[in-house]
């Protein structure tokens, strides 16, 4: 079958593939300590659960308007004016199917053949495949592990053309957990204020702050810059909402009602039952996701912990998100204690996976090389047990 060249070149998910191959595994009844996929081991809370049920018994099963129903999208204004003190209008909100759709709509709405949109590495593995799939040219701009991961400024401002469409920037950070200072982000606002870029401001992981500084939305910037900024978030990381499917954008309202054409073509509306929820997420006690964060906090001071006794490892730390990205190349094509030598990321995934059972995701297909990412939103237990075996896999 010949399929479209768009769809021929598309890779899978690296962490989905990751996990299904931790998953094949389990089938066999291996038992895998799985660090895989960026998915908070909470159940939903309750309240939330009960307004699902409660908007079900309402008879809120049927369609709904394409972009969301008017309270959600009032509720979702509301929220980041109470956080961030910037207000926005609901003909500015357009919510989706998870913030992987939101972005998908900004980049094909925005974007096409002969732009280019800047993406620092690491980056989330969907980033560069989404850009490809609207037919623009994904700029990979390196970033260091002595700079946190942090886009310069110089590197942002080496890395514009005349084609130059779109930066996007994610912080919180999916993999590194990276955050930027309110200093470092103006620096990197003042640049594309400058070459009058537009920026996707991924702030999935704002409720997940480690760090003294409190969290910047991009759009509150230099006295506020709305005007080409497009914010995308949603339910999935602070809720623990994964499966419900449920993400926005706050964007120019030219820009959402365009935004909102493509997805009534695409998808027709987000979950009714799940806007329901997320609007009891967002109005609700937010108790939970203090709650959670405390958790995430007590699993993340494990985490360096034990990352830091690991033979010949380094990492930064991660100031927010659930992610430690570390470096592993100083164990390349050095015998391990299996007496088996491995020369890159993806390798040594795999035989971590097969000899340890131990699942975590290669940097490589982060755009880092020589790394690897372990998700700790999982219980302090499962990542003793693992950390034990990545400790006697690595000889220490």
């Amino acid at each position: 079958m010949k399929l479209s060249p768009a769809v021929s070149a598309l890779k899978p998910s690296a962490t989905i593939a990751a996990a299904g191959k931790a998953k094949a595994l389990k089938a066999q009844g291996i038992k895998v300590y799985d660090f895989t996929l960026g998915e908070p081991d909470f159940n939903t809370p309750e309240h939330i659960q009960a307004a699902a049920i409660a908007a079900m018994q309402a008879g809120h099963t049927h369609y709904t308007a394409s972009g969301g129903i008017p309270e959600l999208k009032g509720a979702i204004c509301a929220a980041f004016e109470r956080d961030h003190g910037f207000k926005y209008q609901p003909n500015q909100c357009l919510v989706s199917n998870g913030a992987k759709h939101s972005l998908h709509n900004v980049i094909t709405a925005l974007c096409g053949p002969g732009d280019e949109v800047i993406i620092p590495a690491p980056y989330w593995v969907s980033y560069e495949a989404l850009v490809e799939l609207a037919g623009a040219t994904p700029v990979i701009v390196g970033t260091t592990e002595e700079s946190g991961f942090r886009l310069a400024p110089d590197d942002l401002e080496r890395a514009i053309t005349p084609k130059t469409k779109l930066l996007l920037l994610n912080s919180p950070s999916n993999p590194t957990g990276a955050t930027y200072s309110v200093a470092q982000l103006e620096a990197l606002a003042r640049v594309t204020e400058k070459h009058k870029l537009f920026v996707c401001s991924d702030e999935i992981y704002d409720k997940l702050l480690y760090t003294n500084e409190p969290f910047r939305s991009w759009t509150t910037l230099l006295g506020g810059i709305p005007e080409r900024t497009i914010i995308v978030n949603g339910v999935s990381k602070a809720y623990a909402m994964t499966g419900w499917r449920i993400g926005w954008t706050l964007a120019p309202a030219d820009l959402t009602s365009a935004m909102d054409n493509l997805q009534s073509q695409e998808t027709s509306n987000p979950c009714s039952v799940s806007q329901y929820a997320a609007l009891a997420a967002l109005n609700g006690s937010q108790e939970c996701v203090a709650m959670m964060l405390g958790e995430f906090t007590k699993r993340r001071e494990y985490t360096l912990g034990r990352v830091r006794k690991l033979p010949q490892i380094s990492m930064p730390e991660p100031g927010g998100a659930f992610y430690a990205f570390f470096n592993i190349s100083r164990h390349f094509g050095k015998p391990l204690p299996n007496g088996k030598t491995y020369a890159n990321s993806t390798e040594f995934c795999t035989g971590l996976l097969e000899e340890a059972h131990v699942a975590l995701v290669s940097g490589d297909a982060f755009g880092a090389p020589g790394y690897v990412r372990l998700s700790f939103a999982t219980g302090l237990p499962i990542l003793e047990a693992g950390f034990d075996r990545i400790a006697k896999f690595l000889g220490g």
